[in-house]
């Protein structure tokens, strides 16, 4: 390591940073605690300069953080220092490796991250140079795929309250997500305000929501909440319908704010230069496209080859061996950001490639299941996406799948 290296551990908290400066030989220089926002960037330069020889270039300035967003973060990019994100479950394994009653504090995480970039810089990754469109396709993909997480959890509550006192309505309302659903309960939220429902509210409330064949379908409803139940005591009936108004109302809000973000996410997706790439890809929509573009970002020097992106994206298996044993299994920890939207194209593009299909099969053949072949089609993905962007050019089913499977000719 270049001797005129300065080593920067960055603790950050929700109103201050602790910090701390050592040299190359891992003395400490100076620790400070400094508020957030430009004066406490200010004083952080001005400790640098302190510490640092006049001929220091601000590359040589290495800093470790736990994070790779926010003001702060973009500050320090912006002065051109090289930035490591590291995560805090690295951060407190390498604190026991000096520590093994489990001592924390913020100086002391400070003082971790400072060592961790002076002894391991070379096992972390840099801080990836994505464009300002970059980093906002994946600032609204990844609130858009919240807010669907979310609004799951809020069916699953309702479905569960629904399944306690009113087991009916989920025999009449099979998507509780629905429009037509949600108006429905909201309006009858218990047996006896269903049953009251007359076919031409239902009826209406089907069409509203663009729904096909609603006279039948408003027919079968009916039919299904005026059907003899098993009673429930009334001050029951009573919470779990106010429990299931609320919920209704929470999921129609659910919906609409994830509609006016879905518009959104396209609507930068189509601004970048690789949209065009990431559609073309089988499987992969405006949505996908968006989330998968998001967490790979656009810095063409984030990944030094195909395995690296493989890597990140959590596809690849992991080999443990000791002795004789020795076992390849599936990663468990991983982004889940970039892993659900892989998995989705995966399971969608064997239905548009041919070479798709054919490899999930020969993998399905070997006597693999059917998730172990999907990641193996998601890793395979992977890597044709990444020659893709290296070579700024769209799909080609045939290359694609040329050292791998026959693709049959059309």
């Amino acid at each position: 390591m270049n001797a005129a290296t300065l080593f920067v551990g960055d603790d950050r908290a929700e109103d201050h940073h602790d910090v701390e400066l050592q040299d190359h030989t891992g003395r400490r220089l100076s620790k400070a605690r400094l508020p957030e926002g430009v004066t406490g960037i200010a004083k952080l330069h001005q400790l640098i300069g302190e510490h640092a020889p006049h001929d220091m270039k601000p590359a040589q300035v290495l800093i470790g953080i736990e994070t790779d967003r926010g003001p702060w973060v973009t500050a320090l990019v912006a002065a051109d220092y090289t930035i490591y994100a590291v995560n805090p479950r690295q951060v407190a394994r390498f604190r026991e490796r000096h520590a093994m009653a489990g001592p924390k504090s913020d100086a002391g995480d400070a003082h971790a991250l400072a060592h961790m970039v002076r002894t391991d810089s070379h096992q972390l990754r840099p801080i990836a140079g994505d464009s300002p469109l970059a980093e906002g396709i994946k600032l609204l993909a990844r609130a858009h795929q919240t807010l669907i997480w979310e609004r799951q959890r809020h069916l699953m509550r309702l479905r569960a309250a629904l399944r306690d006192y009113f087991p009916a309505a989920l025999e009449a309302f099979p998507d509780l997500a629905g429009p037509d659903a949600l108006e429905l309960l909201e309006r009858a939220p218990d047996p006896a305000r269903a049953a009251r429902l007359s076919k031409t509210r239902i009826t209406t409330a089907l069409r509203r929501a663009n729904g096909r064949h609603a006279v039948a379908r408003a027919e079968h409803i009916h039919t299904v909440l005026t059907s003899e139940q098993l009673q429930f005591p009334a001050e029951l009936v009573t919470s779990y319908a106010a429990l299931v108004q609320a919920s209704c109302l929470i999921i129609t809000a659910f919906n609409a704010q994830i509609r006016a973000l879905h518009e959104h996410v396209e609507a930068l997706f189509d601004q970048h230069s690789t949209a065009a790439i990431y559609r073309s890809q089988p499987g992969i929509g405006e949505i996908l496209g968006a989330r998968i573009l998001g967490e790979f970002g656009d810095d063409q020097q984030r990944f030094n080859g195909a395995r690296a992106r493989k890597n990140y994206a959590g596809n690849s298996p992991i080999t443990r061996a000791s002795a004789k044993k020795r076992t390849v299994i599936a990663r468990r920890v991983r982004n889940n950001r970039i892993a659900d939207p892989l998995h989705q194209q995966a399971f969608s593009a064997p239905t548009a490639s041919p070479g798709a299909r054919a490899y999930y099969d020969t993998i399905r053949a070997r006597g693999a299941g059917h998730h172990a072949a999907l990641r193996q089609l998601s890793n395979r993905l992977v890597g044709i996406l990444h020659g893709c962007l290296a070579a700024a050019q769209p799909y080609d089913e045939t290359l694609a799948w040329s050292h791998h499977v026959a693709v049959p000719a059309d």
